[in-house]
């Protein structure tokens, strides 16, 4: 049999693997059996997995992706936990995590599927369970941006449906022959239509159409002001980048004692390109570092952060543990 289909025959019955059972399996050195699935991969016949056991992936065939979860157990304390919660939510809005969560789905790139959904003129991202339909993760994303239309939405549709009962009630009505019953029967049909008919006339006025958002008018364009920037936060920033030989990029004021740069540092193997972060507080929480991180990851660049602070416990222990490739100077 043709090693490569002895390859496939093997995964499909045992599922996502690593090399070294598939080496054992089809009798060859680690070295021809990387070749092998490489050239498998490269062919999309088998997939490689982001998440690893000891120092290698996972090997597995398209359609055996919820296998993956039998592996979560692998994943670190911080990612198993990010795992879990978006396991259970299905759809997680980027902004409503803390910021260690954030990094950690950064990291679930199994699992964790990024989405960048426009709505009330910006863009933010979300995390969809891997295994959710995008249909699925449209109807859920729209009931977290826009819960008061999918509300309103859901109790329209049960004041239509607030009509049948008076239908039913209506039909044995007009079977009963006597005319004394039908006459004192009448006025009760007529009252209790009177009734939903005013519950439906009240109810619309407590439920807007549209969310308040909508319906605020357009306001006009403001003329741009430059932000207030702390010049001598700014000059020590500066000073210790001509110090130290780093060239500026791109800057960018986030506030006035924030400022991102995209930087040039000089090294013994040649220029190495860093996102930056300076901010000037007196304590750095592991909030700050984190922030900084997702940003630098974002950009897929290392970071570097200033400041004229000291980090607190808790954010020295985790840029020690957390944040591999950031650098932290007091300046």
């Amino acid at each position: 049999m043709d090693t490569h289909q002895q390859i496939l025959d093997f995964i499909r019955i045992k599922g996502p693997t690593v090399p070294t059972l598939v080496a054992k399996h089809i009798s060859k050195d680690s070295l021809m059996t990387s070749a092998y699935l490489s050239e498998l991969s490269s062919k999309g016949k088998v997939i490689v997995s982001k998440i690893r056991l000891g120092q290698s992936p996972l090997y597995y065939l398209p359609g055996q992706e919820s296998r993956l979860q039998d592996f979560s157990s692998k994943l670190n304390e911080k990612d198993l936990q990010a795992y879990n919660i978006l396991k259970d939510r299905k759809i997680v809005k980027d902004s409503e995590i803390e910021p260690l969560y954030r990094v950690a789905m950064r990291n679930l790139r199994d699992f964790a599927m990024p989405l960048n959904v426009s709505y009330d003129g910006k863009t933010e991202i979300f995390w969809k369970w891997y295994l959710l339909s995008n249909q699925e993760a449209e109807k859920m994303i729209k009931q977290i941006v826009d819960p008061v239309a999918e509300k309103t939405e859901e109790v329209q549709n049960k004041l239509e449906g607030a009509e049948k009962p008076l239908e039913k009630i209506e039909e044995p009505l007009d079977e009963l022959k006597p005319e004394k019953v039908r006459e004192e029967i009448n006025p009760v049909k007529e009252d209790k239509k009177e009734q939903i008919q005013n519950k439906l006339e009240e109810l619309p006025k407590k439920i807007p159409a549209k969310p308040e958002t909508l319906q605020k008018p357009i306001e006009t364009k403001k003329e741009n002001k430059p932000k207030p920037v702390d010049l001598d936060f700014l000059k020590e920033v500066e000073d210790y980048f001509q110090a130290n030989k780093i060239e500026v990029l791109e800057k960018e004021l986030i506030r006035k004692t924030e400022i991102d740069f995209k930087i040039r540092i000089p090294s013994s193997v040649g220029s190495l390109t860093y996102y930056c972060k300076a901010k000037s507080k007196l304590k750095l929480n592991d909030g700050d570092l984190s922030s900084a991180f997702i940003q630098a990851q974002s950009k897929k660049l290392p970071c570097l952060f200033l400041s004229k602070g000291d980090l607190t416990k808790r954010a020295a222990e985790m840029l020690d543990k957390e944040f591999s490739g950031m650098h932290v100077k007091k300046i």
